[in-house]
């Protein structure tokens, strides 16, 4: 039988070839891990959005709601024009906000190729005004302009990989399986999830001031934010840590993306709004 070790050397060695043969770089300069091009983030994601469409509006989760869906259409739209100027290959991308109709839920998130949602708790349980929905979109828009969700598939894939060697050449899976799992874990995941979360924050303050809205509202709503922790804290923060430090950090950039805001809003760029009909 083959030894653990040798496999899990032999696992260690794709993932490195996998690190040296998938290295791209993000807006910000950033060294990217990716297996995952970008535009096949972008195809997978359109199915797996669609989905997540269907079963929201078979439980009758999408909202019904003709005010807000014309809030954040006009909000995030704005953000859009800006991501499109800077970066016009999204101009082909089909954005869009699905409106969850789900109030105990404080979280937004966005796939590959600007398919993005919000949920109803997060603006009505913090009470947030355009500015701070600005920064939220603008913060996820960021996530999908720097293609974060094609590293985070890429990082899945470098894990199953690795669990993968591991369960075709051992009948030890129960042992080999979760080392490789935690080794790839940790060497992947962790690292750049706080690298592309500070990426987010920046590009989207930056988009956010650059669409008219005010940046001072990035730091109150990470107050909010901090303000509703407790016992049960938003679930946005599970996956976007420390609100303390997040604002020290934003505040700092304040002053430095004041003069980011133009004398006239742009127009707003068309966002495709999915809401209950």
């Amino acid at each position: 039988m083959v030894g653990l070790g040798y496999l899990l050397r032999r696992a260690c060695w794709l993932l490195m070839a996998a690190l040296v043969a998938g290295c791209a770089t993000s807006p910000t300069g950033r060294q990217q891990f990716m297996l995952v091009s970008p535009d096949a983030a972008v195809s997978m994601a359109q199915a797996a959005y669609m989905d997540t469409l269907r079963q929201l509006a078979r439980r009758g989760k999408l909202m019904n709601d003709p005010q807000l869906a014309e809030r954040m259409a006009r909000i995030t739209g704005r953000l859009v024009a800006v991501a499109v100027e800077e970066y016009p290959h999204t101009a082909r991308w089909a954005w869009s906000v699905a409106l969850v109709d789900d109030a105990d839920v404080l979280n937004a998130w966005a796939m590959a190729g600007g398919r993005m949602a919000v949920f109803r708790g997060l603006i009505e349980t913090l009470d947030l005004s355009d500015a701070e929905i600005a920064h939220i979109m603008g913060h996820e828009i960021a996530h999908a302009v720097a293609n974060h969700h094609a590293e985070r598939m890429s990082m899945v894939l470098a894990q199953n990989l690795a669990v993968s060697v591991v369960k075709q050449n051992t009948e030890q899976d129960s042992q080999a399986a979760p080392i490789a799992n935690t080794v790839a874990t940790v060497a992947l995941t962790l690292p750049n999830s706080r690298s592309g979360e500070e990426e987010a924050d920046n590009l989207g303050m930056r988009m956010a001031v650059k669409a008219g809205y005010d940046p001072q509202a990035a730091v109150t709503l990470w107050q909010k934010m901090a303000d509703h922790g407790g016992p049960r804290p938003p679930e946005f923060l599970s996956t976007h840590p420390d609100p303390a430090s997040r604002i020290t950090a934003l505040s700092a950039l304040v002053d430095d993306v004041q003069n980011l805001q133009p004398a006239v809003p742009p127009e707003p760029h068309g966002v495709r709004i999915y809401s209950a009909e």
